[in-house]
Order: C-alpha cells, then structure tokens, then sequence
C-alpha cells in the first residue's frame, strides 16, 4: 500500500470521526437544551398562575375602590357621643327609586313613591374582643326625637335630612358613636343577589302580600334580585302577623345567607361571579370617603356568622307590636352593653 493512499485512508478516517463527534455534540446538546426550555416554559406558566390573580385582584380592589359612592354622614355637633368599645356600622336601606326605569321599577314591585325614606336601618357592632358581633334592628316607624324636628319616625330623619341627620339621630338614640356607614338602594340590592346566582331561603309558608300582590311560595328555593326584595320588604301577609317586626328579623336573616353565598368558595374561585358580585356591590354602595372595600369586607365576613348563630340578631326592643316605641329601660341595657364589647343578655333579644 502506498504512502498517499494510507494518507488518504487517514484524512477519510479523521473526516469520518469529526463528523461523528459533531453529530454527537448537536445531539447532546439538543438533548440538554429541551430540559432548560420546558424549565423555562414551566416557570413561565407558574408566573402567570401566581401574577393573574394579583393583577386581577390588585386590579378589582381600584375598580371597587373608585366607583363606591363617596358621602359625608357624620357631622359634628355638640354631645356627639364618645367611641365605646369595638367599632359600629350603620347599615341602610333606602327605598329610593333614583336611577330605576319604569320597566325595572315595575319588574321590583317598588312602586313609584318619590323622594327617599328608609327601609332598613340596622346598627352592627364588631367587638374588640371575643364578644359575639352583634346586630341590631331599628324598626322604621320607631318615634324618636329627631334633631330640628320633634319626636317622629325615625325614617323621617332620613327623608329630612339624608345620612347626616340619620346617622346623628341614631347615635343620639342609642348613645352609640357610629364609626362606618354603608347604604344601598332598591335596584342595586336586587343586581348584587342576581351578581351571586340567587340566595337560597326556606320559607315555612307560603307569603302572599296583600299590599303588592307578589307571592313567595313555601319551601326552599332560591330567591332572584326581585324576590329577595318582595322578601324583605314584606310585612303585609299572613306570613308576617308582627308586621314590621317580621319583616326586620327576615331582613336579618337574608342578609346573614346573602354573606354567607358572596364569601362561598363557588362565588370567590369563579372570576366571572366575583368581577359580577364587586362591581355590583361597588355600583350599588355608599360610603363615607373614610372607607373602603378593607372595611366592608370585614363587615361581610362577619355577618356570615348570622346563618351559623355565631352573631347576635335582635330588633331593639319595643314596647308593642306596632313597633313603634321603644321599652327604654331595655333598649338602653341593650346598647350599654353594645358599647362595652359584652354579652347581651338572653331577656334583651328580640327574635
């Protein structure tokens, strides 16, 4: 064999092993590469799983935060009473049909008075210690003395003179200083319980009020925007002898099963209920500038505890069904012991 050949037969030799060992780099090298991009791929996912729901949340809080409605509801004047213990919330329903077209007003059975008076008033107090949270109702048709305007119903304070002068009767009534205010009208407490998909209620009869002719029949069932209000509202049925008394204590108990369903696992996993549930909420509420979604959150949270009975519900007692005056030397006991984060007793609570 010649020189030049087996110097042939080398270079084949060393072209053939360099092309094998390029070949075994490429493919080691792809092979370490597709570790490191599905790694990559992976974190990248992981981020967007954690990031989304802080911008969206982080997102909703601003959209809620900017579009309450912003009120003043507490003046100051002379003798306004002193913080007690834990912190209090005046809670209000208002009948305004500000904002409803006829047909809405028609689908909600409200009816066309004009102006405002208060359906609801209710006094909720978070203790600063382990004390059951309590809530309480104030009939509408409660004769107290309203500041610039003798002794009337209490819901007249509200017509008068808005928040401001209902905020200050209540606390002039009860010797509680009320730290937050939360108001919501007819059509956006009907948007908030479509918002959550219905609230589901067991009624023990049936409840046909004569007033608006609306029927709610027996049983469980879940109750729609337009039947929750005929529910609340109702005090003009069989279903309802205490009248307004009836009426206040299924307030109560709606709005413990409308928490309850708001703060469900089904209704805060599922963007779409939740983004429904805030912005109708937000639509639907006033507040004082000093407040916000923190504060009626916590509000929220609590209150779910009136379907467990881990809160306390009562009316403030009353001297006679009609409810409208108050057995003072009770419902003074009652908010004393409000104000100073303690028990109420059994004999103060009124179902």
């Amino acid at each position: 064999m010649g020189q030049k050949q087996l110097s042939g037969e080398r270079n084949v030799l060393a072209g053939m092993n360099t092309y094998q060992f390029r070949n075994d780099w490429d493919a080691s090298n792809r092979g370490a590469g597709r570790p490191r991009l599905r790694g990559r791929k992976i974190f990248a996912a992981v981020l967007v799983l954690v990031l989304l729901p802080v911008v969206f949340g982080g997102w909703l809080w601003f959209h809620v935060d900017s579009s309450i409605r912003r009120i003043d509801a507490f003046p100051d004047y002379p003798g306004r009473p002193a913080a007690g213990a834990g912190t209090n919330w005046l809670i209000v329903g208002s009948d305004s049909r500000d904002g409803l077209d006829p047909e809405t007003a028609a689908g909600l059975h409200v009816g066309d008075a004009e102006g405002q008076r208060t359906d609801t008033i209710m006094v909720a107090h978070l203790p600063d210690n382990s004390t059951a949270p309590t809530l309480i109702s104030i009939p509408r048709d409660s004769r107290v003395p309203v500041p610039g305007h003798g002794r009337t119903m209490i819901n007249a304070a509200f017509s008068e003179g808005g928040p401001q002068l209902l905020a200050q009767t209540v606390e002039q009534t009860t010797g509680l200083r009320i730290d937050h205010y939360a108001e919501i009208g007819f059509g956006g407490f009907a948007e908030i319980v479509d918002a959550v998909g219905g609230v589901e209620m067991c009624l023990d009869q049936e409840m046909h009020d004569t007033k608006t002719g609306q029927t709610l029949q027996a049983g469980c069932q879940s109750l729609d925007g337009s039947n929750a209000l005929t529910f609340v509202r109702m005090r003009y049925s069989d279903a309802t002898p205490r009248s307004d008394l009836d009426r206040v204590a299924n307030q109560r108990k709606f709005i413990g099963a409308l928490a309850q369903e708001a703060s469900s696992a089904t209704t805060l996993i599922n963007p779409f209920t939740t983004y429904a549930l805030a912005d109708a909420g937000a639509q639907a509420m006033a507040m004082t500038r000093e407040d916000g979604p923190s504060d009626l959150l916590s509000l929220a949270w609590v209150m779910r505890g009136i379907s467990s009975g881990s809160v306390v519900t009562t009316t403030v007692p009353v001297t006679d069904g009609t409810a409208k005056s108050w057995d003072k030397k009770k419902a003074t006991e009652l908010f004393e012991t409000v104000n100073n984060d303690q028990p109420v007793p059994e004999d103060l609570i009124v179902d």
